[in-house]
């Protein structure tokens, strides 16, 4: 079953339930002093947990960006697979590609596309369509 980003019918394939997990866990961990949804509200506990009404896209838009900026901070090693358990290291471990250099760039889609691009990419849609934003199982 994939996972990823709708905007009214438009959908915007992610990957797999733990992978979409395992990203916003890495941001409730990393930067929000592992209390989900304390930094971050719009893009973890709205999106995450239900979706972002379109009329709060720019602020959502404005939240990806710090978060991007602030996993340039983070190596690649850092990244935790979930929150719940966060020794758990990603199955692919560090079998990553040369690329990768910091958790900003670490998450690619099933399509190898990075899911921030593809996140902005959503919002964009949200903005041009005047319709909410959410994170959904297809």
């Amino acid at each position: 079953m994939a996972v990823g980003f709708k905007v009214g019918p438009i959908f915007y394939k992610v990957g797999t339930g733990s992978f979409v997990h395992c990203f916003f866990s890495n941001i409730a961990y990393h930067l929000e002093d592992r209390q989900w949804g304390s930094k971050y509200p719009l893009t973890m506990n709205a999106l995450y947990k239900d979706k972002v009404a379109s009329s709060d896209i720019e602020a959502l838009e404005s939240e990806i960006e710090e978060i991007r900026k602030a996993f340039s901070e983070y190596s690649p090693n850092m990244a935790i697979w979930e929150y719940e358990n966060p020794q758990t290291k990603p199955p692919w471990g560090d079998n990553i590609a040369k690329r990768i250099t910091s958790l900003s760039n670490y998450f690619y889609t099933s399509d190898g596309d990075d899911i921030f691009d593809v996140l902005l990419k959503a919002t964009d849609a949200s903005k041009r369509v005047n319709r909410d934003l959410e994170v959904k199982s297809l």
